[in-house]
């Protein structure tokens, strides 16, 4: 019997070669598509620099959303805050009990129903918590929830200290947030929190798992401008004293 010798394709003895050539140079795309096709090349990074890049990212944007909820010194506060520099618009509920925030510059103000005003109040406080429902009531500068209320209205304030991971920061894998793809670091495999940040465009951070179970917040809609002006005298009212502490 006779046997024939099998000829090489051409064609795939110089796909062979360029694969080979690849592996050799630290390549990929032979055997399998190349994860960071199409990306902002984050992916490719260490913890270290992906988290510098993020915290970078997001403190250059001009305006972000964050929704979710954040647990601290006990009390859990669910958020949804349009932000930019001077100011943000939104609403916090705390103990089943929600109020709206604006601050436009240093001038803060808070909205809310008859309930929160009249809250560990008298009867004789009534009416004028009737009044104060659904105005948006301005927080002076000097009282003390002005600090607490503020923090929840300021952009750098509030991505500074929601940004962190603690403990060793490691990659964990790429993944997928509203239909964008991306790469999670995590601190302290998971214990430490978790942060994904978009490998599409800027590499903004879009959802944070915090340590301790201390919540889980979404950020979006970054650089998408949104209206942020003072409501007018006829919706405005003055407190008159110091806010309820409750």
């Amino acid at each position: 019997m006779t046997v024939t010798p099998r000829r090489r394709n051409p064609r795939s003895a110089l796909a062979g070669a360029v694969c080979v050539l690849a592996v050799g140079t630290g390549l990929t795309g032979c055997g399998g598509e190349d994860p960071d096709a199409g990306t902002n090349g984050v992916g490719k990074l260490s913890a270290a620099q992906i988290q510098r890049k993020t915290r970078s990212a997001a403190e250059a944007a001009e305006t972000v959303r964050l929704h979710g909820s954040v647990v601290t010194s006990g009390s859990t506060y669910a958020l949804d805050m349009r932000l930019k520099s001077d100011g943000g618009t939104g609403s916090v509920t705390a103990k089943g009990t929600t109020f709206g925030l604006l601050r436009v510059g240093e001038q803060l103000f808070l909205k809310a129903d008859a309930g929160f005003w009249s809250h560990d109040t008298g009867d004789a406080d009534a009416a004028a918590a009737e009044k104060l429902a659904g105005k948006y009531v301005k927080v002076p500068q000097g009282d003390p929830s002005y600090k607490k209320f503020s923090g929840f209205t300021d952009k750098d304030v509030l991505l500074d200290g929601l940004l962190a991971l603690h403990g060793t920061v490691a990659t964990d894998g790429r993944h997928e947030q509203a239909g964008t793809r991306t790469v999670r670091i995590s601190g302290d495999d998971g214990d430490g929190g978790s942060l994904d940040v978009s490998l599409e465009g800027r590499p903004y951070p879009l959802r944070l798992v915090r340590a301790g179970s201390a919540g889980t917040l979404t950020f979006s809609d970054w650089n998408k401008d949104f209206a942020l002006t003072e409501p007018g005298k006829d919706d405005t009212l003055d407190y008159g004293k110091q806010l309820p502490t409750s």
